[in-house]
């Protein structure tokens, strides 16, 4: 049967100062007064039943996530803490394999916008085609980005679908200008976007990471007893911490038993992780405005953007360009464009100077 997992994890320290750790970025009304949960979540509906749908977040946000969808207790699965992509998924997919041995798990993250699904049913039917095959999506890239991994292809399989030979970490400007202009048909972005049977990815992690995998075991034998929340909160924290890039995609990608494909999404992609991909989706002005406030006067000002959590307030420029201005009540950002990425450093010296509540 089909299954869906969005992972909602992740602090959003790039948003700051919207973005806090009591209501991180995929809870904010970013897109169209819509929550990014609430797009991912909609947006699967038409490959996997509600039922099927479920999110992996932290046990501290359960309280407000289920809320926000209308979800069951069972919909949600809670990490005690973090411990990076691999153990997220891995979890699910012990938690689905208990239940349905034959599930196949689709993964999306919840600060992704895509225009389209049909593609990611495609992914679904590449799973249930080829039994150990671990299906990723690759976006076609519009620049020569260092924020991205990347997707380097190989044969064709099933229609769209290539092979990977090779995952390809974030690399250097150079590097990320050679991908570029191979094209499309050589390297994708890596989107971070998944589809496999859980039994498949189980078995990479029992010979990739079998103390991962053991752990994982030992959750999923107390998953519906009385043990079930001790036992996840005894062994969860001493999972190894590493993405499932590392742990499972690379040495897969080199694996004869396993099939890594691709399925190229040529399609508009924004991941929303930082404000100058948010900027992305708020509409613009003839200057190249960003205008993420209600209420703004943008005088002599280009390619700025402006943001504001309270629609009262007024945010005011002039002789302004490439800036980024958010204000929420207790804490305001301004710096430049080119500097967006360096927001998750300045998030660390906020809390070392001003304390923890105001992150």
């Amino acid at each position: 049967m089909r299954h869906a997992i969005i992972l909602a994890g992740g602090s959003g320290t790039r948003l700051w100062p919207w973005s806090r750790a009591a209501q991180p970025k995929q809870l904010l009304p970013l897109s169209g007064g819509q929550t990014l949960l609430q797009i991912a979540y909609d947006r699967l509906k038409e490959v996997v039943p509600d039922q099927n749908r479920a999110i992996c977040a932290g046990e501290s946000h359960r309280v407000i996530i289920r809320r926000s969808l209308s979800l069951a207790d069972s919909q949600y699965l809670g990490e005690p803490m973090g411990r990076d992509t691999v153990n997220a998924l891995g979890f699910c997919a012990a938690v689905l394999a208990k239940s349905d041995p034959d599930a196949v798990m689709g993964v999306c993250t919840s600060d992704h916008i895509i225009e389209t699904v049909e593609l990611f049913a495609q992914g679904f039917a590449l799973a249930e085609q080829y039994p150990n095959a671990l299906v990723t999506f690759g976006i076609t890239p519009t620049a020569a980005s260092t924020a991205y991994g990347y997707l380097q292809l190989g044969e064709a399989v099933s229609g769209t679908a290539r092979t990977v030979s090779r995952f390809r970490e974030k690399p250097d400007a150079p590097t990320a200008e050679q991908f570029f202009t191979a094209g499309a048909e050589k390297y994708l972005w890596n989107s971070g976007m998944f589809v496999w049977r859980a039994a498949t990815l189980l078995d990479c992690l029992r010979r990739y990471e079998p103390e991962i995998h053991a752990g994982l075991l030992r959750i999923a034998e107390a998953w519906g007893t009385p043990k079930q929340q001790q036992t996840l909160a005894e062994v969860y924290p001493g999972l190894k911490k590493i993405s499932v890039d590392f742990a499972v995609m690379e040495p897969a990608s080199r694996d004869p038993l396993v099939q890594v494909l691709a399925v190229p999404m040529p399609l508009k992609w924004v991941d929303v992780g930082s404000w100058n991909a948010f900027a992305e989706t708020c509409p613009h002005d003839e200057n190249g405005n960003a205008l993420g406030a209600a209420r703004h006067l943008l005088h002599h000002t280009k390619r700025t953007l402006v943001a504001s959590s309270d629609p009262k307030h007024l945010i005011a420029t002039l002789g302004c360009e490439d800036l980024i201005i958010v204000h929420t009540p207790d804490a305001t950002l301004v710096c430049r464009a080119d500097q967006a990425e360096n927001i998750k450093e300045l998030h660390q010296f906020v809390g070392q100077k001003h304390g923890h509540a105001i992150l």
